[in-house]
């Protein structure tokens, strides 16, 4: 048994998201700015006609804002909760984890990393993968920025 993931680029590390919680990856778009919501809630962003909070996921788990360039993209992801928007350095491929490959490690528990569901040990290096629930779950104002986004309207 095994899992597909999109792998992708924060800092200098790779990250995993399982494919079923992909809608798609974009270029990063304009971005209408939200006043007080966190530093890492950059705006909200319209793909397809549907408003999605944008996070720069590099400032969330770095405190670093991630600087755009050509190859920095948008993952838009559907969760339980709300549809949101992430910011990462680079979407590198689509791969195929075997569920033997992907272990548990003891960060998983702490507070400010639960959404870490675990680490494929691949032959090309370590890939952390997070839940999208886990990790909107476990956003600060979380509430505020989905009732933001939902009675939000683009100009």
């Amino acid at each position: 048994m095994s899992e597909k993931a999109v792998v992708f680029k924060i800092n200098e590390e790779d990250y995993g998201i399982p494919i079923s919680f992909v809608i798609s990856i974009e270029k990063i778009p304009e971005t209408n700015p939200i006043p007080q919501l966190p530093s890492f809630v950059k705006g909200i962003v319209k793909v397809r006609d549907e408003l999605l909070p944008a996070i720069d996921l590099e400032e969330l788990l770095y405190g670093s804002q991630l600087n755009h360039n050509e190859i920095s993209r948008m993952i838009v992801l559907k969760t339980d909760k709300l549809s949101i928007g992430l910011f990462v350095r680079e979407a590198k491929e689509i791969i195929d984890i075997p569920a033997e490959l992907l272990k548990k490690v003891a960060l998983m528990g702490y507070r400010k990393t639960k959404f870490f569901s675990g680490v494929a040990n691949l032959e090309k290096g370590l890939i952390t993968m997070i839940d999208p629930d886990l990790l909107v779950e476990s956003l600060e104002n979380i509430d505020a920025i989905q009732e933001y986004v939902e009675n939000y309207e683009m100009v």
